[in-house]
């Protein structure tokens, strides 16, 4: 079972959050049974059969799902889009429309969880998108389907794979047909690169401030169409109250970052990020301050998450690095003693060369750094809340997508179910 399907509960819940009432949000799909994971789904030929074009002509096929058991067995939709490129899709970059034709009449709907498109269909007369369709043993249903470009699918995604699969796990293993529709123009796909480096403290600084840079990067061709979001997070193993202190290099001087909920955002990067802007580096330095309870030398971890400003606004990027700081001593007393050299090196810098490099350290110790693409999400701020019950159960449900994302799921993974 790939990871889409483990967290297929979370993601159809949240699509049904935003289309019916509080009571449809209660039921949870539930897995099929051994017995029932053997339906077959096939696809037809596109027609026109040709290349789609960003707010141009869309393609039409027919989706067949055949039950080869002699028993019933319930087919839950679930359509997944797998881009190549670094930018999420919004609901509407793909068109996306579903027809009934031996098969019972038929809604259709566009969810998305964990910066996943995701196209779901389900029966008319159903009370919720959960309901699926019940194909007799031995027996097929079959629907058109209609794909497209949206006008604003981004232009530094390029073809994307379409997959036709179930999220009550009822198609069998290597049973989910596929089509990979061309995009043009022709782009080469890059992605987002983020890492840290550590940069030359200042003298005397040594372990009482951390001097780090955030750096970014893009390859491939096109753009992102939106700005780029960036939080940061600090946290070590105690229980003390650390008082973190962090302060990036903005407009030539260093500036206090306000944060929330242990979050930290950085000044955006605007739109029109790519490779051709090269390598973006943001100076950092963090401290504990004054009213820190840390009483000793301790391990640090900064996480940093990437995700577009606006619209899709699931993470794209997570790196993280771990550094030693020692407590503030208000000048009453001499700073703790560094230990040696690093003994390790940043661990995840991209193959391209970035035009900043990495400064020697001074005096930091142990700092390691991580990067990866992230399907979760770092401890919600409360941005996309609202109140009542309705808001909460929505908000526990694409949380534990996030959870499950944040543990391991590329953002964009196997397609099958």
């Amino acid at each position: 079972m790939s990871v889409r399907t483990a967290a297929a509960i979370a993601v159809v819940a949240g699509v049904v959050t935003t289309l019916l009432p509080l009571s449809a949000t209660t039921a949870a799909a539930a897995p099929a049974t051994d017995g029932h994971t053997v339906l077959r789904t096939e696809m037809s030929t596109p027609v026109p059969n040709g290349s789609l074009t960003r707010g141009g002509a869309t393609e039409t096929f027919d989706l067949t799902v055949k039950n080869p058991s002699d028993k019933a067995v319930t087919y839950n939709p679930w359509m997944l889009v797998d881009p190549s490129g670094p930018s999420p899709l919004e609901k509407n970059a793909i068109v996306f429309k579903v027809d009934a034709v031996d098969a019972p009449a038929t809604k259709y709907a566009v969810g998305q969880q964990d910066g996943e498109w995701q196209g779901l269909f389900y029966p008319a007369n159903a009370s919720d998108a959960q309901k699926g369709f019940d194909i007799p043993a031995n027996d097929k249903m079959t629907w058109k389907v209609t794909v497209g470009l949206g006008a604003n699918y981004p232009t530094n995604d390029g073809d994307f794979k379409f997959t036709a699969s179930s999220f009550n796990n009822s198609v069998a293993p290597g049973g989910a047909d596929s089509h990979l529709f061309q995009v043009d123009p022709q782009i080469k796909p890059g992605e987002l690169k983020t890492w840290f480096t550590e940069a030359n403290a200042e003298p005397g600084g040594k372990e009482r401030r951390a001097y780090l840079n955030l750096n970014y990067q893009a390859t491939g061709e096109g753009t992102f169409d939106h700005a780029l979001a960036t939080t940061l997070a600090l946290s070590h193993p105690g229980q003390e109250k650390a008082d973190f202190r962090i302060q990036a290099m903005i407009d030539g001087r260093w500036q206090d970052l306000k944060g929330a909920y242990g979050q930290y955002a950085l000044p955006q990067i605007p739109k029109g990020f790519g490779a051709a802007s090269g390598t973006r580096t943001v100076e950092l330095r963090v401290s504990l301050g004054l009213d820190s309870e840390i009483e000793k030398r301790t391990t640090i971890t900064l996480e940093s998450q990437v995700a577009l400003a606006q619209g899709n606004s699931s993470p794209l990027k997570h790196s993280a690095v771990q550094f030693v700081l020692a407590p503030i001593t208000d000048d009453k007393g001499p700073a703790p003693t560094p230990s040696a050299t690093p003994s390790a090196t940043p661990s995840a810098t991209p193959s391209a060369s970035p035009s900043v490099q990495p400064a020697v350290a001074t005096g930091h110790t142990n700092l390691t750094t991580t990067t990866g693409s992230a399907g979760g999400a770092l401890a919600s701020t409360g941005s996309d809340s609202s109140t009542g019950l309705y808001a909460g159960l929505a908000a526990a449900l694409v949380a534990l997508g996030a959870a499950a994302a944040w543990l391991g799921r590329r953002r964009r993974g196997g397609a099958s179910a």
